[in-house]
């Protein structure tokens, strides 16, 4: 498929770059800062601007038939760059007639906040992921709230291990005993895979060790 990413430039982001070329699609990487991708594959396009541009957005998604979206800020950012940047991206998608959305979300909000482990809920989110959580809670009430084929991939904390493949991943994860962690190349083969499979087309399925 022709594909385009969204937050390429950080960790996962780059992962869903170099499995999206493993798997043969053209993949086109939408990143501020050119300088921070270093692969280079003849079927890898970079191209440079700002997800806060609309009309950037909306030119560089031609001919495209797929996005996957990683966009991230800091944890204390206030900028709401994941839920203005997805506007953008979602209004840019519908004048193109692009349908499916991949996006990439996190445990811990939504429904899933209230079966948090403590730590999280008491000292992890309100102080140190307060407005990233903020941020995200914005992000998927205006994917949930579009017309297109939308799945939010809801991961634990994110590591740089290996993709291992084995984890557990659907619309009840909390429900199970899980370790709220999984790695980035994990998380990207499950993202990449919801390109095609729609299992959860619709739906927020958390994943997790």
């Amino acid at each position: 498929m022709k594909i385009i990413i969204f937050g390429a430039s950080g960790g996962t982001g780059l992962q869903l770059i170099e499995q999206a070329l493993e798997s043969g699609h053209e993949v086109t990487a939408f990143v501020r800062n050119v300088n921070k991708i270093g692969v280079q594959n003849e079927r890898l396009h970079i191209v440079q601007g700002d997800v806060l541009d609309a009309d950037r957005v909306k030119q560089v998604l031609k001919d495209q038939e797929a996005v996957l979206c990683a966009l991230g800020a800091p944890a204390k950012d206030k900028s709401g760059l994941r839920a203005k940047g997805t506007k953008n991206i979602i209004d840019a998608m519908n004048a193109a007639g692009i349908k499916r959305l991949v996006c990439l979300g996190s445990l811990g909000y939504g429904d899933t906040y209230e079966k948090l482990p403590l730590l999280f809920k008491w000292i992890i989110v309100p102080f140190i992921l307060r407005q990233a959580f903020l941020d995200h809670e914005a992000q998927e009430k205006m994917i949930k709230e579009s017309r297109l084929d939308w799945i939010i991939a809801r991961p634990g904390n994110l590591t740089d291990g290996p993709k291992t493949g084995q984890y557990i991943h659907g619309t009840d994860v909390m429900d199970k005993k899980i370790k709220i962690k999984i790695s980035r190349a994990d998380v990207a083969g499950f993202m990449l895979r919801q390109l095609t499979d729609n299992m959860y087309l619709h739906k927020t399925p958390g994943l997790s060790y």
